[in-house]
This record gives structure tokens, sequence and C-alpha cells, in this order.
């Protein structure tokens, strides 16, 4: 059973391999609060989930570490076992999801891992890891529903309670609910007054709706950036810490998402992943209750974010920050149209990064064309008073 004992066990054993990871302040995500960063991105792989690999694998028998360990992951937890297992001297099998970010895929092997893609997502992987248990007696290292594996994950509750002693509300990211069991248990154990709220991708709200319906429920689908948190079902022993010990469970949106994520990399200097990121987006967004004039601690969970998806969350980040838009006008074709456009958004101080101009459309009258127009722009106001000049200038937006 979890207990706040096993919970400082782990925090000892977990001296060997990892660094107490900074809570950092960061005033710029929502003005209502006072808000801190747990930064769990910076930990060692990557992410927290070496926390818990490490404490489960440190308490095998000597013959279960004889025939080695096995997991599925989406990816981070597959880097915590891999390191585990390397640090103990014993064989590692990693199932992940195909889809999986190949700088995930490649990370797990460098630790050491023989890595086993499967066809699918986590659930799938999770399928094949237990049939090869089965076959080879390996044993399993579950990346949530273990309670060795909780306890390890919470000692992040512990760091965040002596980092900020007088925090309000902790806001953690839920997948199958491992990291919140651990960080809600211990944190109710020592200061039950501090609420813990869990944030879901909208995509992938397994634990959300098992909590709704008070039984855990098997998702037909996910789909969300958060890969780290892409999870169909929650484990049986998290959904009972869940109903027990976490205050409420919220959702965002993946263009949220982007915005915390592009907002972490500005303000914070930080780099995070979809999952690990939508802590930050729930404070941002304002999806957590009673913020106003509280100290809040967002559990950054990790920073694993392949790169050729991260160009893509910052211009998705951007679009729904203000920070970039795409105007189609109808112009009549005619000399000096370009000039009289670029001269209003330029001394507004829009930025055109792109631009597409077009002769004959079917949509526009014979004499006229159209001028298709990206901008970098400061915010929502911004993009508002440029097309307001432009409008007033005497040029027809034909895009809302």
């Amino acid at each position: 059973m979890l207990s706040l004992d096993k919970v400082f066990n782990a925090s000892n054993v977990l001296k060997e391999v990892l660094i107490p990871t900074a809570c950092i302040k960061a005033p710029d995500i929502n003005p209502d609060c006072d808000t801190y960063l747990k930064t769990e991105n910076l930990q060692v792989t990557g992410s927290f989930k070496v926390r818990g690999a490490y404490y489960k694998i440190s308490q095998l028998s000597d013959e279960e570490k004889a025939h080695g360990v096995i997991a599925c992951s989406a990816g981070n937890h597959a880097q915590g076992v891999a390191l585990a297992a390397a640090k103990n001297g014993i064989k590692s099998i990693i199932c992940l999801p195909d889809g999986a970010p190949i700088s995930k895929v490649e990370a797990t092997k460098s630790y050491g891992a023989e890595v086993c893609l499967v066809p699918g997502v986590y659930d799938d992987a999770y399928e094949e890891a237990l049939r090869q248990r089965d076959e080879h007696n390996y044993t399993f290292i579950h990346p949530f529903d273990d309670e060795n594996v909780i306890a390890g994950q919470g000692t992040i509750g512990l760091e965040i309670l002596n980092q900020v002693t007088d925090a309000d509300i902790i806001v953690v990211p839920v997948g199958g609910g491992g990291l919140i069991s651990g960080v809600a248990f211990t944190v109710k154990q020592l200061k039950p007054n501090v609420k813990v709220y869990g944030v879901q991708a909208d995509g992938a709200p397994s634990m959300v709706e098992s909590l709704s319906e008070d039984q855990i429920k098997c998702l037909d689908c996910v789909h969300t950036i958060a890969d780290g948190i892409k999870v169909k079902e929650p484990g049986e022993h998290t959904f009972e810490y869940c109903k027990q010990y976490v205050d409420k469970i919220v959702t965002v949106s993946d263009d949220e998402v982007s915005s915390a994520i592009l907002h972490l990399i500005e303000k914070q200097k930080l780099i995070s992943e979809g999952a690990g990121a939508v802590s930050v987006a729930a404070v941002m967004f304002n999806k957590i209750p009673d913020l106003k004039g509280k100290k809040v601690v967002c559990l950054v969970s990790g920073g694993n974010i392949d790169v050729t998806i991260l160009s893509r969350v910052i211009k998705r980040g951007l679009l729904k920050s203000g920070r970039s838009d795409t105007l189609t006008i109808q112009l009549e074709d005619k000399p000096g149209q370009l000039k009289g456009v670029s001269a209003i958004i330029s001394d507004l101080g829009g930025n055109v990064v792109s631009i597409h101009h077009e002769r004959a459309s079917e949509d526009s009258d014979i004499t006229d064309c159209l001028l298709r127009l990206v901008l970098e722009t400061r915010n929502y106001d911004h993009i508002k008073d440029i097309r307001k000049a432009l409008t007033e200038g005497g040029f027809k937006i034909v895009n809302k």
C-alpha cells in the first residue's frame, strides 16, 4: 500500500541519481495569481518519469533483476526505465507506440534499452509489453498504476512543499494518473488545505470522464499534441487516488497548450513538451477555480518535445496568441494598391512575412485581384487596429 513512509524512502533512494528540480517564479502567466513553475522538464532524462521508474526498479528482488524488466511508454517513462535499468545493471525492453517522437525513441536507445515499436497508441504498446512479459518472465514496470511508481512521483510533492512553503494550489498534468496520484497523496497527508488540481487534454479526457461517471472509462480514441498524456484509460489505483485526493481535473485545448509552450519559451526560457505545458495552459486560460490572489505551483512535467513538432506548435501558438495574422484583401487591379496596403501596415508596426498576389479569382470581379498577406503582430488588439485601418483606407478584407 502507498504510504508517506514509502514516499520518504523513495526520496532517499532517488538522491543516488536525481537532482531536486527548482521551483521558479513566473509572474507573467496569469496576473491574478502568484505563479511558480516546478521544472521537472530539467530533470535527468528531461522528465519526472525517472523518479517512479528508478524507485520501482530499486525495490525489485535479485531474481527479478536477473530476468530483466519491460515497460511500455509514449516516451518519457521509457527513458526513465532505461536509465534506471542501466544504473542497476539489468536488461530493459521498452515497447513504444510507433508514432512516438523520434527524439524520444533515440533517447531511449541511448540509455541502453532494447526498443520495440508497436503499431497504434500507448494502450497497444501496453498489450504487447504484457505479452512479452508473460513469454519471457520479465518484470513489468507500469508507467503509472503501481504503488512504488506512484511513491516515486510523490517525491515531487515533498519538494514543492519544501520549496514553496505557503503554496495554495498545485496544478499537475494527468495522463494515466500516476504523477497526480503521488503528488496529491503526499501533499494531502502533509498539508491537506493545499488544493491539487489536475489537467488533461481536451482530446484525451480519460480521467475526467472516469471521475464524472464514477467508474473507469476507456476512450475509443485519443488525439492531442500532448503525447505524454495521450492515454485511453486510467489505472485502477490512480483512479481511486484521484477520487480521494484530487480536488478537480480540468481540460485544455491543443491551441491553449501551444500558447503555453510558446509562453514558456519566450518568457521563462524553458522548453516544455505538450504534456508538461498543460498545467501552465490551465492557469494561463483561467481553467483552475479560485486563482485570484493565490500562490500557485504549475508542475512542468517534461521537456522532451520533438523539434519538428515544436516548430508547428510555435506557429500554432503565435496564431492563438495574436502574434500572427493572415489577411486576404480584395483589391482593384491598378498601380499603387500594394503600396497603399504596405504603408498602412508599416505605419502601425506590422511586419509582412509572406505575400501572394492572385489575379482572376472566380470569387472576385474581373477587374479585381486578391492579395494574401501573413503578418507578424503584437497581439489581438494590434491585429484589430491593422484591419480597421485597412478598412478605413478603402480596402476590402474578405477573410474574418
